[in-house]
């Protein structure tokens, strides 16, 4: 069952961002993970939804996305993260 990581972020630190994406995608990658949508124009239809960044990642599954979110290879990408930009993110199984 295919699985996506939807992920609404908001960049407050973009140079430190910057060094997020390049260890973020080796992770991804690692785990068999692919871009889908990373970044690019955001036009909202309906609702409030104030992002600026959004991207989607996809995964076989629920399981590999969840190794690779919890994995050591993105343990410090994630850190970066949580310091250069807010964001919601979540899994959906289809």
């Amino acid at each position: 069952m295919t699985a996506y990581v939807l992920v609404d972020i908001d960049v407050t630190d973009p140079a430190r961002y910057e060094d997020y994406k390049s260890l973020a995608a080796a992770s991804i990658a690692q785990y068999g993970g692919r871009y889908v949508v990373r970044g690019g124009k955001v036009e909202v239809l309906e609702g409030p939804w104030p992002t600026s960044r959004f991207v989607m990642l996809e995964f076989a599954d629920g399981d590999a996305a969840r190794r690779w979110y919890n994995s050591p290879e993105y343990a410090t990408a994630k850190t970066i993260r949580q310091e250069a930009a807010d964001a919601r993110m979540m899994l959906v199984e289809s």
